[in-house]
């Protein structure tokens, strides 16, 4: 089924506050889309619910966190007056959807997902992986179906999420007819975003790992982090060639910086590839190249610290916003729930035509 609207659904897991890799892959893109005015309606979702299938031993973890991400959101430009952010177990819609869907997938499907492969490695569940997590790619259809998003901003790891998706609303409209929308997934357009690594070199930013910038970061943290900032081994002396493959300040810059910002901050460059270029050659040291990224991420992040901490003193209203969002996203959810039931045919107590049939036909059969 194709969709006249241009809807956007996208979200995070609430497991703790959001980095600049969330930023460079998402967060940023997101702000682009919504002020774009190309789209009838955006739904950003606090994925608390997917949360749990991982933290169901510590749920106010997950309970802390809904605030964490919202102040991330709302940070970064997340416009309320313009974007649904909702709250995800607060939709029961999206649990009875994805009941439906598993009717529609198999085991041994799930256990393909490349996706689904990489996180259970990661997590090594003991006693055996829970049911939960191992559906939650049908959870995630069922996120982005409910709503009939046409577009999904994601990172190319979320690959096979959206070709789940969309071999489930392939099968759910070919059994019971033309419902669902197929959604478009959009990757980011800067190479450098698709996978911003940690500080330390490892290719995925991560919490446990302690390799992560975060948003809410302080100047005096980012500044510890950028310094301390995995380079080129191999780059012992200034004079020393530079090796820029596997260097994370080079990766952060070819993230972050413009010309504009050696305009301001370092003039002896008009951009960035001169700059590689004097590095690869000898001459430049990771000093001068780590002030030039710490004076880069603190004209981008400044201001959403400032912000963060305008609404940090509005924490009942930042709940307000969660409320009607959420509010939203069920009104919109319940209109594509009566559509899946009518199709499905299980809108018993809607379908006048059904009781007036059944009636008629009892009725003859006692004449």
């Amino acid at each position: 089924m194709e969709s006249k609207e241009k809807i956007i659904l996208t979200g995070d897991r609430p497991t703790g506050r959001l980095h600049i890799g969330h930023y460079v892959g998402s967060l940023r893109r997101r702000v682009e889309l919504q002020n774009s005015g190309e789209y009838d309606e955006i739904f950003i979702m606090i994925a608390d619910a997917q949360a749990l299938t991982d933290n169901f031993d510590n749920p106010e973890k997950v309970r802390q966190n809904i605030i964490e991400v919202a102040l991330d959101y709302l940070s970064v430009g997340i416009d309320p007056e313009k974007t649904h952010i909702f709250v995800q177990s607060a939709v029961p819609e999206l649990t009875e959807l994805s009941f439906y869907y598993m009717n529609l997938v198999t085991v041994q499907r799930l256990q393909r997902n490349p996706t689904v492969k990489t996180e259970l490695e990661m997590r090594h569940f003991e006693g055996g992986t829970p049911t939960g997590f191992f559906c939650y790619p049908i959870s995630q259809a069922a996120d982005i179906t409910l709503f009939k998003a046409t577009t999904v901003p994601v990172g190319e790891d979320q690959k096979p999420m959206l070709e789940l998706t969309n071999e489930i609303v392939r099968r759910f409209n070919h059994i019971y007819g033309d419902v669902l929308v197929e959604p478009q997934i959009l990757l980011p357009d800067n190479a450098a975003c698709m996978r911003l690594p940690g500080t330390d070199g490892k290719a995925k930013m991560s919490k446990s790992l302690g390799n992560c910038i975060y948003l809410s970061d302080s100047a005096k943290e980012l500044k510890k982090k950028v310094n301390s900032m995995f380079t080129d081994p191999q780059h012992l002396t200034i004079e020393s060639p530079g090796h820029l493959e596997g260097n994370t300040v080079f990766t952060y810059l070819d993230a972050f910086c413009t010309d504009e910002d050696f305009a301001q901050f370092l003039p002896e460059y008009k951009n960035l590839d001169e700059m590689k270029a004097h590095y690869t050659r000898g001459g430049l040291g990771d000093g001068t190249c780590k002030k030039f990224l710490l004076s880069v991420l603190n004209s981008r992040f400044e201001p959403i610290r400032e912000r963060r901490a305008q609404w940090e003193q509005r924490i009942p209203e930042v709940y307000e916003i969660l409320k009607r969002g959420t509010e939203a996203a069920r009104k919109r959810g319940q209109q594509t729930l009566a559509e899946v039931r009518h199709a499905m045919q299980i809108d018993y107590f809607e379908d006048t035509a059904l009781i007036a049939e059944q009636a008629k036909r009892f009725a003859q059969a006692k004449g």
